[in-house]
């Protein structure tokens, strides 16, 4: 990879906009070039101006319909649209092309272009600004361009290819699963329906394996729904469990009350 390939890679990552492939390279170019760092903190800062805050105000509802509907129709980096009839035309005579018989010049297909990100961060940058100037807000905008760690980290868990994950149902109807995977040492659980731990206590992550349980962090819930981080390293075979503690977690670094979830990773 040179170092145009990382920079256009780079932009993509700051507007966390990089398909699952695009982001193994650039993860895998990081430790390998610490001298594109320069390139990674201006990204990343040119991102988070675009959310420095802006009074929003209400906008016209076809404003935005519009404004919509003209991305959705601009054109690839070649100038060209998706269109389906096409596609499925070109399928057909490649198709006959290869039945024409043993003698005939196999078909080529064109080596399809490697994604340009320099002209899509542009104008992502100018439909995010109108989009603030017509109503969507500094603060939903940068929610968007700085999610929270373990929004981050369980991107890229699905993303790696020994992704693995296990659901448990909530005796109040929820439901919690672990997310994790070995290449990306992170685990992730994602809450839906699981209460509040109650004033002045706290949801506390556990790994738990053979020699007992490992704090991994603490987390809250909002209207039910969590997704948390675990601090640590995950070994094959642990746990995955939850328990109430008090605010700021377990002053021991054991658990002190009975787990509220259980997740088994083998």
């Amino acid at each position: 990879m040179n170092e145009k390939d990382f920079a256009e890679l780079a932009a993509g990552a700051a507007l966390h906009s990089l398909d699952a492939e695009d982001e193994r390279r650039y993860r895998a170019a990081l430790p390998e070039h610490p001298e594109w760092e320069d390139t990674v903190d201006a990204d990343t800062a040119t991102a988070a101006s675009l959310a420095d805050p802006v009074e929003p105000v209400t906008p016209p509802s076809h404003i935005r319909t519009a404004l919509l509907a003209r991305i959705a129709d601009m054109p690839q980096d070649d100038g060209s649209r998706t269109d389906p009839d096409r596609s499925s035309a070109n399928a057909e005579s490649t198709a006959d092309s290869h039945s024409a018989g043993a003698g005939a010049e196999p078909a080529i297909s064109p080596k399809p272009k490697q994604r340009r990100w320099t002209r899509s961060v542009f104008a992502l940058a100018a439909c995010l600004a109108v989009l603030v100037g017509v109503g969507i807000g500094a603060v939903a905008l940068n929610q968007q361009l700085n999610p929270p760690a373990s929004v981050v980290a369980l991107q890229e868990i699905e993303a790696a290819a020994d992704a693995q994950q296990a659901t448990v149902e909530l005796d109040d109807g929820g439901s919690a699963t672990a997310h994790w995977s070995a290449s990306a040492g992170k685990a992730v659980l994602v809450a839906d329906g699981l209460p509040s731990p109650g004033d002045g206590q706290t949801y506390e992550l556990w790994f738990v394996r053979g020699d007992g349980p490992v704090a991994a962090g603490v987390f809250d819930v909002d209207g039910g729904e969590a997704t948390a981080l675990l601090t640590g390293d995950m070994q094959a075979g642990d746990a995955i469990a939850v328990t109430v503690e008090q605010a700021g977690g377990s002053p021991s670094g054991q658990p002190t009350t009975d787990p509220v979830i259980v997740i088994p990773t083998a």
